[in-house]
């Protein structure tokens, strides 16, 4: 392939462009606060999981608390009723006398035992709205947290893209008048080489693979016409001739 000295030489702007470029895609992409972010989604997403299941341990909660009341209501209600038929002279009859004393002794041992079962659960519902309560918590936290790394990120993912801009401003006169089949050659080079598809020879060695060049293949280089588009031996990259090649 040939291709004027001079363009050849422009290829190394190019080239410096698109390095410049990719360095800052890949550091819009490797930003600290992106992999936070997801640590702490992954993580916030467990903790909401968790808040789910306490808040239906807590709404199980309290409606046993709910039904306990009410079973210690209701036998209250009727140890009242049943003493004050007594107390109003209502039962005369010694029978049945007995047997409603017999009936309000159980009725007591009824509402201890109900009020205790009451005490379990709500001591239960305490210790499931406290851990409910943390997670609650812990998710006001992460969402805070998110919203400032979020920040962070944008603000710099802005600054990197205004610069990104700006070199794929340049980069288009940069390529301009460039021939077509060295500018295909050197892309198809970029997307195999890491993005390096022209390097400099700069003192006998290729600032592509950093690998120095033997006298023998610097003499075939040297011997190249100007316009000749040289390859590195070991890389396969273009290799540009440069005032410090050392020839």
């Amino acid at each position: 392939m040939k291709a004027d000295p001079s363009a050849q030489l422009r290829l190394l702007d190019l080239q410096t462009l698109d390095s410049r470029a990719d360095q800052l895609r890949h550091q819009r992409r490797a930003l600290p606060e992106i992999a936070e972010i997801e640590s702490l989604t992954a993580s916030r997403r467990e903790f909401d999981d968790q808040r789910r299941d306490a808040q239906v341990v807590v709404d199980d909660l309290t409606a046993a608390q709910r039904k306990a009341e009410q079973d210690v209501e209701h036998v209250k209600a009727r140890r009242t009723r049943d003493t004050d038929r007594m107390a109003q002279g209502l039962v005369t009859n010694p029978k049945d006398l007995e047997k409603m004393q017999h009936e309000l002794a159980s009725l007591e041992r009824r509402i201890g035992t109900l009020e205790d079962e009451e005490l379990e659960v709500m001591e239960q519902l305490e210790e499931a709205q406290a851990r409910l309560d943390e997670l609650h918590q812990r998710l006001s936290a992460s969402d805070e947290r998110l919203a400032e790394l979020t920040s962070t990120r944008d603000d710099k993912a802005a600054i990197i893209d205004h610069e990104l801009a700006a070199i794929e401003g340049q980069r288009v006169p940069a390529a301009e008048g460039l021939p077509d089949d060295l500018v295909a050659l050197y892309d198809k080079l970029r997307a195999s080489k890491g993005g390096v598809g022209a390097a400099a020879l700069t003192q006998r060695r290729c600032t592509g693979c950093q690998l120095g060049i033997d006298n023998a293949e610097l003499a075939v280089i040297a011997s190249a016409s100007a316009d000749t588009v040289v390859r590195c031996e070991e890389c396969q990259r273009i290799l540009v001739r440069t005032a410090e090649s050392g020839l």
